[in-house]
């Protein structure tokens, strides 16, 4: 593979600090003018001076235009705007789609309205008004589009401020960027559903789409899409007639390329010439993502098109969406991240290309937080701090001894109740995974005041730290031994599954032969297929799933999502299953627990009822309307997770043989549903 190096000549130091801080001072005064500059400026190109970087401010009506160039990669932004109309690279003029609006190529946006005006879903694509270089110098050029907001704007813009940066490095084959968005005290009302940046690359040069190991193929074009037959759900098409035949009779569906956070580091686009070109986008940290690190989004899709998602409702819907209530103040830095462009010889496969952007990746994690970055928002290193510990399991039905948290997930988020990380959307969150015996570091923390959650895989729940953990920079906060004490109330009858809130351990289906996306044929991620929800009726056409303790094995019979079944005519059922199993030693004293641990939920209603079939007769319990998350549609394996623990008095049981009924009652469409997580029935305490 091509090495992606610059090695610059530097003249006189002095020389060119001087330039930089004389092109400062004159940007500064042409962006605060109030007509646009019509002649064209020298920019700090000076090739005796530095061969590797430059910025340039040039007016051609009716545009103007920002271009930063460090020799290997150059970056053309609208001005005053922000937008990313070009990248230069490797011979190529522009990698983003010429064909294209200077709005739609490289952009933020922001989807918001204004709670209870009746008004629909805004787009805003932070358009700025006012432009400045923030710093040049021999290591970098950073520059920053503004834009501030005000009660006029109201109803036209998402009430926000904005600075949206750019960022070109000596020697670096990509630019970084970042935005800072702030809500001053006393503003309207807002829901902001998402927030995220978007590359729409060259259609006829990027073929190739990857998001990880494993997951990477030649992708349909944008008209295979627009010529295809539209399915069930929106954003699934069934290609008809594509340009490339290949792909005749697959799946398209943007949400099938999905990541949770903590494995989205790297995804992007492929040519396929001679000498392959890559587009990546490299993210080295969660910290200003939403949801925690198993929040699933968008990576990559058909447009070519490649996202980095801050924070969405996907696979949570209403639930984790921001809101702003009572004139809040907020403000937050989204990024920095870095998009990498790589190349190859003719001698190299895409496969080189993607092994270099993740070995480019893990530079970048290695080098977060960033020491380069201007804005006093975004803390250094030093300025930062960190927590340690060790989390230990007390489950005296599971080890008579506390046990290491094995492999738990710990993090430190908003203060909240005990699991509000994964509708957390406003603030930090820093988690790591800790070791076998349970110590964990959480290193590289903004200071600020937060709670500490963790959960173990292989135990049900949540552990919330009793205290909330103050972070100032430089701080290392040990909190020493802690103990997660899981919901427990004897000891365990029975199970179904692994506590690990996802679905994957149990049964899924093959996807039809005319639905498919052949990317998931042979993939461990098979659950990514189009449709699966439909082979449920075509798998129990006359009766529900039943499973038998001791005798079912639930990765064959436990199907993975408990859905409606379709009766035909666009008419779809309830569905109720029964788990049968045996109590010995049934005691007609005391309280038996059901603990019912739920991966998914799409507007279900569950019903739990023992010995009772008859769905007419009162539950013993119900969830009531649950779940937004649309996991199901959206092949997600898991949404949000929640935990119940169901008391079953002991006159619910009998001696011998139990039916326990599990009814989703909600029928209105094929999308509704629960996907278990784990069951457990525990016996009464001390038995």
């Amino acid at each position: 593979m091509e090495k992606l190096r610059w090695n610059p000549k530097w003249g006189s130091l002095v020389g060119l600090l001087a330039v930089g801080f004389f092109l400062v001072f004159f940007f500064v005064g042409a962006s605060s003018q109030k007509t646009p500059v019509r002649k064209i400026l020298r920019s700090t190109n000076h090739r005796e001076l530095n061969k590797s970087l430059r910025v340039q401010l040039l007016t051609k009506e009716p545009r103007r235009e920002v271009i930063i160039d460090n020799g290997i990669v150059q970056v053309t932004l609208s001005s005053p705007d922000g937008f990313v109309t070009g990248i230069k690279y490797h011979g190529i003029d522009n990698v983003l789609e010429n064909k294209n609006e200077d709005d739609n190529r490289g952009y933020w946006d922001v989807v918001w309205y204004e709670p209870g005006k009746g008004g629909g879903i805004n787009i805003d694509k932070l358009k700025c008004t006012d432009f400045r270089v923030i710093t040049v110098n021999e290591d970098q050029v950073e520059v920053s589009f503004t834009r501030k907001w005000n009660i006029k704007l109201r109803g036209s813009q998402a009430p926000l401020n904005v600075d949206k940066r750019f960022i070109v490095r000596r020697g670096s084959s990509g630019f970084y960027y970042y935005a800072i968005l702030e809500r001053e005290e006393g503003w309207p009302d807002v829901d902001m559903d998402q927030i995220r940046i978007v590359f729409k690359l060259q259609q006829d040069m990027f073929h190739v789409m990857a998001i990880k190991d494993g997951s990477q193929r030649t992708m349909p074009m944008m008209e295979d899409r627009e010529s295809g037959q539209p399915l069930a759900y929106p954003e699934a098409v069934l290609l008809t007639n594509p340009i490339n035949q290949q792909l005749r009779g697959e799946v398209d569906d943007k949400y099938q390329y999905s990541l949770e956070n903590k494995d989205n580091r790297v995804h992007g686009w492929m040519t396929t010439d001679d000498t392959p070109v890559g587009f990546w986008m490299i993210t080295p940290s969660d910290e200003f993502r939403s949801g925690g690190p198993i929040k699933q989004d968008l990576t990559s899709h058909v447009g070519p098109t490649v996202l980095n998602m801050f924070t969405s409702t996907h696979y949570g819907g209403k639930d984790i969406n921001t809101e702003y209530r009572n004139g809040e103040a907020w403000k937050k830095v989204l990024g920095p991240s870095f998009v990498y462009l790589n190349s190859g010889s003719s001698t190299d496969d895409n496969l080189a290309l993607w092994e270099d952007a993740k070995n480019q990746m893990f530079i970048q994690v290695k080098s977060w937080p960033y020491n380069f970055i201007k804005s006093e928002d975004f803390p250094k290193h030093y300025q930062r701090g960190s927590v340690f510990g060790q989390l230990k399991v007390h489950d005296r039905y599971m080890n008579k001894t506390l046990m290491g948290a094995d492999s738990a997930y710990v993090g430190l988020a908003a203060p909240g109740d005990v699991g509000s990380f994964q509708i957390e959307t406003k603030g930090y969150q820093f988690w790591t995974k800790a070791n076998k015996k349970g110590y964990f570091s959480i290193t590289n923390v903004r200071e600020g005041n937060y709670s500490l959650y963790a959960w173990v895989p292989g135990v049900i729940g949540d552990f919330k730290y009793k205290y909330n953990v103050t972070v100032t920079p430089g701080s290392r906060i040990n909190l020493e031994v802690m103990v997660y004490e899981p919901p427990r109330n004897g000891p365990t009858l029975w199970e179904i599954g692994i506590p690990d809130r996802s679905a994957a351990e149990f049964f899924i289906p093959d996807a039809y032969p005319t639905l498919m996306n052949h990317l998931y044929t042979s993939n461990p991620d098979k659950f990514r297929q189009y449709g699966l929800w439909e082979r449920y009726t075509d798998l129990y056409r006359n009766e529900d799933l039943k499973y038998t303790i001791g005798v079912s094995d639930y990765t064959r019979d436990w199907f993975f999502a408990q859905v409606t079944r379709n009766i035909g005519n666009k008419t779809y059922e309830a569905t109720t299953w029964q788990i049968i199993f045996k109590l010995k030693n049934w005691k007609n004293t005391g309280n038996y627990k059901l603990q019912l641990a739920l991966a998914a939920a799409t507007q279900s209603d569950v019903q739990v009822r023992f010995n009772n079939a008859n769905t007419a007769d009162s539950s013993l319990f119900s969830t009531g309307l649950i779940g937004k998350d649309n996991a199901i549609a959206r092949h997600g394996i898991h949404g949000l997770y929640k935990l119940y623990s169901i008391d079953v008095p002991s006159d619910q049981l009998q001696r011998g043989s139990n039916i326990l009924y599990l009814t989703q009652s909600r029928h209105i469409g094929p999308f509704q549903g629960v996907m278990y997580d784990y069951i457990r029935l525990e016996g009464p305490p001390g038995t």
